[in-house]
């Protein structure tokens, strides 16, 4: 396969043959300094396996998501190969944030305490872009630089909401609070939205029954095995 865009924790591959596009899910994880984050701009390191634990639980997630009507790119997945199958869409290069409490980079920039709680969810959208730092980025930027059009900022929004009721109904289910996460969005060529990349503790942070928030790898074994019960 054609490789089209390596990123930190899959590639974008191409089958110059049937014109499929496949995600590979990578062993690699973000954070930095021995700590895993999801909300870390750089590689932390490798775990053997993590790949393919990733696809499995992605797999699970997209196919809630479109049980409950919100549309995504995912076509299916061979774990064992590491390979997701995805629509062929245009995704700009934004991340569409949903936090329920405070955490992270949002305390830091606003100093505020960690674990607030926001009720409503509050939202906001970044630029992807390791070398700005990832900076929030407002609707009327996004029109001027042409990264979406008219309507597709608000629109990418409330599915960012949807998939978060989704996914905090799912997660408490099993014994998990979400605390944020991101997504992205892609669009095909009739202008549908749909979500796109990947719903794995790489995107989102939870907390535990006992208060702890675990980081990605331990987050994603625990999903593993609860969900092969």
């Amino acid at each position: 396969m054609k490789q089209l865009y390596e990123g930190k924790t899959k590639n974008v591959l191409l089958d110059e043959e049937t014109g499929i596009v496949h995600l590979f899910f990578k062993d690699s994880m973000t954070g930095e300094n021995g700590v895993f984050d999801p909300g870390s701009n750089t590689v932390g390191g490798s775990v053997e396996g993590k790949g393919k634990i990733g696809l499995a639980i992605s797999n699970y997630f997209f196919e809630l998501m479109e049980k409950n009507g919100i549309p995504t790119h995912y076509l299916g997945g061979d774990v064992e190969k590491g390979l997701m199958k995805v629509r062929n869409l245009t995704v700009p290069r934004l991340e569409f944030v949903l936090r329920y409490f405070t955490a992270g980079s949002m305390c830091r920039r606003f100093e505020l305490e960690e674990g607030l709680v926001f009720d409503p969810p509050y939202t906001e959208v970044t630029l992807k872009s390791d070398e700005q730092g990832d900076p929030l980025i407002s609707e009327r930027i996004c029109l001027m630089k042409g990264i979406l059009k008219e309507g597709q900022y608000q629109e990418a929004l409330d599915i960012t909401v949807k998939v978060g009721e989704v996914l905090k109904k799912e997660l408490a289910s099993l014994g998990l609070t979400l605390i944020d996460f991101k997504i992205e969005v892609g669009y095909d060529e009739n202008g549908k939205i749909y979500v796109a990349d990947e719903i794995t503790p790489d995107i989102w942070r939870v907390r535990d029954e006992n208060g702890n928030i675990p980081n990605q790898l331990d987050c994603s074994r625990m999903l593993l095995a609860k969900l092969q019960k």
